[in-house]
């Protein structure tokens, strides 16, 4: 079995932000490897981490995820080296696209060829955190200088002023095969929503693979941090802890995105529930939202939650240290779930 990393993933705020900040630095003295913070379309994820940065010590600050279309590259990089130097380098830079309604009705970009403009992304990233050389950049995506028909000419290729780590960590969100393959080539890390340890072989094994192939150099799972997030639901009623995760998969299977371009949908899909994902799909789209709720499956939850009295939790912990997962994030994390967690692998 492997070791597993603990993370806290505390994911974007409601309408008012309330850090769980005594659970947090209660996770830094216990040895949790990350925190991590989101953002959709209201709290950012970079200013709660600054803040959390400075009242922890020793955990890892990470973004889980920071949009890609709502900054450029070289903002993004200058965000990263800036939280990075100020926390002592603790920053992991967790990156992803959204979908196309956040993307389209929100940042107001084109979602476009996502796998092509994540490549060209990242590659400007690490452009400006190595330092080597100005970021200078032409492709089909992305300018830099920028030499578009209304451009002023003035444009001049920048180094950053600020110094970054050029090994800072770079994580991908991805889901759908190519996407996966994609972090597996170009990321230092893979940031998995549902992920099922017991579908890892026949999920994404091979688009892992694959990637790392594409990558070269020798580059496999030693050099690749899987860091999954896994709903994580302590109580002596399993029923009434898989009852907690149902409404958080229904929202994505059946209501984060539309139908056909559903990405949590075609993930159900691929484990095997193809047949539950659209009757979820369904009611949810039809705002038959507790119709969605009780068709999610049990089996769907146990394979990518964790729910139940401690001991349960314990003997299902031993799928995930068998997969290849290295850091463990808790979903919306409470006192009890972090405690037995601890307990149970720190």
């Amino acid at each position: 079995m492997s070791p597993l990393r603990l993370g806290l993933n505390i994911g974007y705020s409601g309408a008012q932000i309330d850090l769980p900040l005594d659970l947090i630095q209660e996770a830094d003295r216990l040895g949790f490897y990350a925190v991590w913070t989101a953002e959709s379309y209201g709290s950012d994820a970079v200013t709660p981490l600054a803040w959390l940065g400075a009242l922890t010590e020793r955990i890892h600050l990470g973004t889980a995820i920071m949009q890609m279309p709502g900054r450029t590259p070289a903002n993004t990089a200058m965000t990263a080296i800036t939280l990075d130097q100020l926390s002592g380098g603790r920053m992991l830079l967790g990156l992803g696209l959204s979908g196309p309604q956040v993307v389209e009705g929100w940042h107001g970009e084109a979602y476009g060829k996502p796998l092509g403009k994540t490549r060209e992304y990242i590659a400007m990233v690490r452009t400006v955190l190595a330092r080597e050389q100005p970021l200078i950049h032409q492709g089909e995506h992305y300018q830099v200088p920028y030499a578009g028909p209304d451009a002023t000419g003035l444009g001049k290729p920048l180094k950053s002023i600020i110094h970054g780590r050029a090994d800072l960590p770079i994580y991908l969100a991805a889901i759908g095969p190519k996407n996966v393959e994609l972090a597996a080539e170009i990321a230092d890390g893979w940031l998995p929503v549902f992920f099922s340890p017991a579908h890892y072989d026949a999920v994404y094994r091979p688009q892992i693979e694959a990637g790392f192939a594409k990558a070269g150099g020798g580059k496999g799972i030693a050099q690749f941090d899987i860091a999954a997030t896994v709903p994580v639901v302590v109580g002596d009623d399993v029923d009434a802890c898989r009852a907690a995760v149902k409404p958080f998969l229904a929202l994505y299977v059946g209501g984060m995105g539309a139908k056909g371009k559903n990405f949590y949908h075609d993930l159900a899909c691929r484990y095997g529930f193809a047949a539950a994902a659209d009757v979820i799909q369904e009611a949810y789209l039809a705002g038959r939202k507790v119709d969605a709720i009780l068709a999610v499956p049990d089996e769907l939850v146990d394979a990518v939650a964790l729910c139940g009295p401690k001991a349960r939790i314990a003997e299902r912990l031993a799928l995930w240290q068998d997969s290849p997962v290295t850091t463990l994030n808790i979903a919306d994390p409470n006192p009890l779930n972090v405690r037995v967690m601890a307990e149970l692998l720190l």
